[in-house]
């Protein structure tokens, strides 16, 4: 790999480990994980690789193969501010990891990316394959759900991002050709494996060829409305508030929502929407790909796509275009943005018998859009595959 190909050429040696965590993809439950929504769940056999080595002086150096200048920190000083740079993600998980377990042992570490980043939680993964690596050094064992919950303390409360746990657990929990079906409410969930009816699938990534970054975009906004949206439904119902920063959807039954959706700000009323649909079609998707109905399960991703665009009004108009062009094409069984929907990626399932038509007609009829990204946008055929081995 080249990340360890890059690690000798740094360090003059071989890496001591390397770890992998894969990136995944949400077919349904987009934008409602943060508000202890359910979702679904797939990770796929691509992400981010880091070959690290041991520091015994507790220096943290990591080297990126998709981002210029090397970042440093010690693990018992970490930056207090973050400093809005891509190491952000690992200054936080090693601020995370350190307030439950003792850090002796910093590393040095090459990470690299083997799809291009935008929509498949490549920040999540990268947080994930560090922690993998700093446990290692330091002789720290992390059960699947404290190594999801120090990820997603990382993203939250270091680096700001409004995230929900989808993330995390869908690159740590998954495995291979089953679905993941989250209650992100208690952190219950059931893999369901592929009915041995169902018709073959692949997973297709169409990279738009804008780059994604959640903290940067309309992410937390989003999260804002809905969740003020919610507190309001409380206040009309009669509901005891709470604390605003501890509302969810949750809280309010889709009998109360319907009740009163009409008092809301529009806005608001859309992104509640959203988020009571989704938790619907979460719901009809698992009991579909229990009974192997894929064409119903893609149908739903469908939908789930279109309320994105238009209740949660999220997406560019290259990923709106990429989506309406999936909508019309033949082998598609259904998609939707993958990630949070500002700029970055779609994902579709895919017939394998219509693949190689499948990515000629997205792509001419894309490019032919959207001449300028020809040389950026890129198509990726994946599998499903196993979360990520907490062992490294």
């Amino acid at each position: 790999m080249l990340c360890e190909d890059k690690f000798y050429s740094i360090y003059g040696k071989y890496p001591e480990g390397v770890t992998f965590s894969p990136y995944r993809v949400c077919p349904i439950g987009a934008h409602s994980d943060h508000n202890l929504g359910k979702i679904t769940g797939l990770a796929i056999d691509k992400g981010i690789h880091i070959a690290f080595g041991p520091k015994q002086n507790g220096v943290v150096e990591m080297v990126s193969l998709q981002f210029p200048k090397r970042a440093q920190w010690h693990i018992s000083s970490v930056p207090k501010q973050k400093e809005n740079d891509w190491a952000d993600y690992l200054r936080g998980a090693t601020w995370a990891l350190s307030k439950k377990h003792n850090l002796n042992i910093g590393l040095c570490g090459v990470i690299e990316g083997s799809l291009p980043i935008g929509g498949l939680s490549s920040s999540a993964a990268v947080i994930l394959a560090f922690l993998t690596a700093l446990c290692k050094v330091n002789s720290i064992i992390l059960t699947k759900q404290e190594l999801i919950d120090t990820a997603f303390d990382a993203e939250l409360n270091y680096v700001g991002v409004s995230v929900g746990k989808l993330d995390q657990s869908c690159e740590t929990l998954s495995k291979k050709n089953h679905l993941l079906y989250l209650d992100t409410k208690d952190d219950s969930y059931e893999l369901i494996p592929t009915n041995p009816e169902m018709k073959p699938y692949k997973i297709a990534i169409f990279f738009s060829g804008l780059e994604h970054n959640l903290a940067g975009s309309k992410y937390n906004m989003r999260v804002d409305e809905l969740r003020s949206g919610i507190y309001a439904l409380k206040a009309f119902a009669g509901i005891e508030y709470g604390k605003y920063n501890e509302t969810n959807a949750r809280d309010v039954t889709p009998e109360i929502f319907y009740e009163y959706k009409d008092k809301l700000p529009v806005p608001f009323a859309k992104r509640c929407e959203h988020w009571y649909t989704e938790f619907q079609r979460v719901e009809k998707g698992a009991q579909a790909w229990r009974k192997g109905d894929i064409e119903e399960f893609g149908k739903l991703s469908f939908e789930s796509g279109w309320s994105s665009i238009h209740n949660w009004e999220s997406g560019a108009p290259e990923q709106i275009k990429l989506y309406e062009i999936m909508r019309n094409t033949d082998g598609i069984y259904g998609g939707r943005f993958c990630g949070a929907g500002f700029k970055g990626c779609c994902m579709a399932l895919i017939d394998p018998a219509f693949e190689e038509s499948i990515i000629k007609t997205v792509s001419e009829q894309y490019i032919s859009s959207f001449p300028s990204l020809k040389e950026k946008y890129s198509v990726h055929i994946c599998e499903s595959a196993d979360g990520i081995d907490c062992e490294g």
